[in-house]
């Protein structure tokens, strides 16, 4: 997740007894940064810490920070870094550089937070646009609430409320959060203005069929990588939440019914993963069937030997499905990491939907040089049409979530 989520209840604990905590947020990073832009700390009014904006690197400095603000009202924009003459004091060893905004968040500076928390927990997208940097200091701290068609809040005036709301409208319909540079006044072109959009798009979801043990371990997985993990089973004896307390939601179904109906019902997107660990082909070829042939799905992978995969083949092609659709198929799933448990291959799997989704090859690091971190080509070619409709200020087509 690497947000203000994982820190959200013990924020809304402060805020909902009328007090005021200092949230510290990663808004914008620069080379090696250990933590994405959201990434948040809150230090509650009793001096207790939640969270984290650096992994440990400055996070003093930014407790101290956040102490200041909540006795002064005044937030602040601080940058940590290999660049500042207290670098090394402040411990960012990494060579990387943050910029932290920090501010006081009660009832009063954020009225809109229970909403967002709401909106956050019921699966709706919203983005929070945050002032951080303006010539005039009054409009620092200022904030929109933005939904897919709404906008809440203000800024301050008519013209930035409506660049800022379309803004982070795409944003969040990409699923980023990045800072944007205005005019004073919200003009497209020049400066003046800085505005963190934080996107809350609903969780990816991870789809695990087949209720064994293999089923346990991956929705563990899947959860600490941020999934909203729904286990399905035809049967009721296994499909139990007994055996799956860290999943979402567990379903007794049949398989193909259950992912059909899901289709049906627009909860499937190009972020969804599909795990099926069934390898029974009563089961796992009618899931296919409906799986291989969806128009948008991020994953799909299908646990068996290599005689079951040949034979799952034989049977998918028997009804009716192409080459190009057996093609989306990672069967055996998961990489080569020689794993053997059903926690090992639970890893191996979740290295694969991750080296799938940002472009790695699964090799170690130490054999490969460049850059560490990965972008998705799709991700990329997303956010350069966004990037280019904000300079020609044309429409911005406000597409499902990646």
């Amino acid at each position: 997740m690497g947000d203000v989520r994982e820190v959200l209840s013990e924020l809304l604990a402060v805020w909902e007894a009328g007090e005021t905590a200092g949230v510290g947020t990663v808004v914008r990073t620069f080379r090696s940064a250990p933590r994405p832009p959201g990434a948040s700390m809150v230090v509650a009014p009793d001096g207790t810490v939640s969270g984290s904006v650096s992994g440990g690197c400055v996070e003093g400095a930014v407790y101290d920070l956040a102490n200041e603000v909540m006795a002064d009202g005044t937030p602040r924009l601080e940058r940590y870094g290999i660049s500042d003459d207290d670098a090394f004091a402040v411990g960012l060893t990494c060579g990387g550089i943050l910029d932290v905004f920090v501010e006081p968040v009660s009832r009063t500076t954020f009225p809109e937070l229970k909403t967002v928390a709401d909106d956050i927990a019921e699966h709706r997208p919203v983005a929070v646009a945050t002032v951080i940097s303006h010539i005039d200091p009054e409009w620092v701290g200022r904030r929109l609430i933005v939904g897919p068609d709404t906008a809440r809040g203000s800024l301050g005036s008519p013209r930035a409320h409506a660049a800022v709301a379309d803004d982070a409208a795409g944003l969040l319909a990409a699923g980023r959060s990045e800072v944007l540079t205005y005019g004073p006044d919200g003009q497209r072109r020049g400066s003046g203005m800085e505005v963190f959009v934080a996107g809350y798009a609903p969780r990816p979801r991870m789809l695990v069929f087949g209720a064994i043990d293999f089923a346990a371990a991956l929705a563990q997985q899947g959860s600490l990588l941020g999934y909203r993990v729904t286990v399905c089973d035809a049967r009721p004896i296994f499909a139990t939440r007994a055996r799956f307390p860290t999943a979402d939601e567990v379903v007794v179904e049949w398989p193909n019914r259950y992912l059909a109906a899901q289709q049906e019902a627009g909860e499937i997107d190009g972020r969804t993963v599909i795990c099926v660990l069934t390898h029974d082909p009563k089961f796992d070829v009618p899931l296919l069937e409906v799986a291989l042939r969806l128009p948008e799905v991020g994953y799909i992978g299908a646990m068996g030997s290599r005689r079951t995969h040949e034979d799952r083949l034989a049977r998918l092609r028997e009804a009716g499905l192409t080459d190009a659709e057996l093609e989306r198929l990672h069967s055996p799933i998961g990489l080569d990491l020689g794993a053997r448990t059903p926690e090992e291959t639970a890893v191996s799997i979740a290295a694969e939907i991750i080296a799938g989704r940002w472009g790695g090859g699964g090799r170690p690091l130490t054999e490969m040089t460049g850059r560490i971190h990965h972008e998705s080509s799709e991700l990329s070619d997303h956010l350069t049409q966004y990037s280019r409709s904000r300079r020609t200020g044309s429409d911005w087509p406000h597409s499902p979530s990646l």
